[in-house]
């Protein structure tokens, strides 16, 4: 029996890939699928996440084989060759990654055949031989780490012992990624580091093959790139911690500090005093709005990177009262939903919430609708806002799809990113 979701959060693999490689500079994805992959791809998640998208190819400007019924027939690898073609000759890009549609992953065509051909006349163009009917957009993330570590990344020909990568958030499915990896790269750079985010400071391929220096991979999400970080331990021997998500606010984000700090031995009297300026800064300024905020009973609902970390900060760091998160990610495996019930759970100053994984928006709406606890605050995608108004309660859009608000550099994560959080909250009063 076939099964419906309701106003899926996303798109196929394929569209999580190309989103990946968008936001790696000067690097130009190439579809071998049919006409109109490329905008849809583009538009479920680069659409959907704060009216941003990349600035060097996107949408309808991204080579396309575009194959038709007469590749489906005979094959369309000699549309593909033309294709690359006409990419390496028109747009200067620094890598090219040709991506497989569902019609090319059907009848199977040979593309690393291809692109074996024009890396032997020395360009860098990569096959990324995995179908848009292979999963999801989350899948997308996952599968072009694999492909770097397997074609792309160098064995590094020394160690850096203040380098790491940064791993777990997502580009445009996260909205506020390029801010979160700005604030995460301000808090780790204040510890003498050096941070490649890859996805922002211009930081093209070369930072990719070249990240096996690293002392440390530092994964900031509750389940993804588990895969990826065993094989990037296995091959080029940089081991990975795991912050279970995005830390917003002082607690959290002083924690994360220590545990990154710890894993690295860095300075204690350092780590102290970095620590004790951030969390300075942002007390001064909650000090000063004591008293605007009403208490509110909240609900979120959205990813579980996000969720758990907007329900930690505002019930340790803003005495708000949790009452329900709702999961929308698809989570298979039974040990990331125990970590992530239990990050929600093991709250400082709230009774633990209702944790529901539900990724169909007719579920998500029903359990906020059918919640018998009464909700002030709903924090959630644009999808939520309808219940939201149905309900009469106070609603702000903190999570993807982001649809009305445009996002350039804006976080809610770290220290600083925990103010902007409060900031929206009291706007939306």
């Amino acid at each position: 029996m076939s099964f419906v979701t309701e106003n899926p959060r996303g798109g196929c693999v394929l569209s999580g890939i190309n989103s990946v490689l968008a936001a790696i500079d000067r690097v130009c994805p190439i579809f071998h699928s049919g006409p109109g992959c490329c905008m849809q791809a583009t538009a479920a998640e680069q659409g959907q996440s704060g009216h941003k998208h990349a600035c060097f190819v996107s949408g309808v400007s991204l080579p396309s084989s575009n194959m038709l019924e007469k590749e489906v027939v005979f094959g369309g690898v000699n549309k593909l060759r033309t294709t690359i073609r006409g990419a390496t000759e028109i747009i200067d890009a620094d890598a090219y990654f040709v991506l497989t549609g569902c019609t090319a992953g059907i009848i199977g065509d040979d593309i690393t055949s291809v692109t074996d051909e024009f890396a032997a006349e020395g360009y860098k163009v990569y096959p990324i031989d995995t179908p848009g009917f292979a999963g999801d957009s989350n899948l997308g993330y996952e599968t072009i780490w694999n492909t770097f570590i397997d074609k792309v990344i160098k064995a590094p020909e020394h160690k850096n012992g203040k380098l790491v990568n940064i791993f777990g958030v997502v580009p445009y499915h996260d909205p506020f990624w390029s801010g979160t990896l700005e604030e995460l790269d301000r808090i780790l750079s204040k510890l003498g580091l050096e941070v490649n985010t890859f996805f922002t400071k211009h930081q093209g391929i070369g930072v990719v093959e070249h990240c096996s220096e690293a002392a440390l991979n530092i994964i900031v999400n509750p389940w993804l790139f588990k895969g990826p970080a065993e094989k990037f331990e296995k091959k080029f021997g940089v081991p990975s911690i795991r912050f279970p998500f995005c830390p917003v606010g002082a607690t959290d984000t002083s924690r994360f500090v220590r545990e990154v700090a710890s894993a690295l031995k860095l300075d204690d009297a350092l780590v102290q005093r970095v620590i004790q300026e951030e969390e300075d800064y942002v007390y001064s300024y909650l000090a000063q709005s004591i008293g605007a905020l009403s208490w509110k009973r909240f609900a979120v609902a959205g990813d579980a990177s996000s969720a758990i970390a907007i329900t930690r900060y505002l019930a340790n760091d803003y005495s708000f009262s949790p009452i329900l998160v709702v999961i929308t990610e698809p989570i298979f495996r039974p040990e990331d939903k125990e970590r992530i019930i239990q990050n929600i759970s093991n709250l400082e100053y709230a009774p633990a919430p209702k944790v529901v994984f539900a990724s169909d928006q007719w579920e998500i709406n029903q359990a906020i609708r059918n919640e018998p606890e009464e909700i002030t605050l709903l924090v959630g995608s644009t999808n939520e806002k309808e219940v939201a108004l149905e309900k009469g309660i106070q609603f702000l859009n903190g999570t993807f799809p982001m649809n009305e608000r445009l996002v350039f550099n804006r976080t809610y994560a770290g220290y600083r990113g925990s103010l902007t959080f409060t900031e929206d909250l009291y706007d939306n009063l």
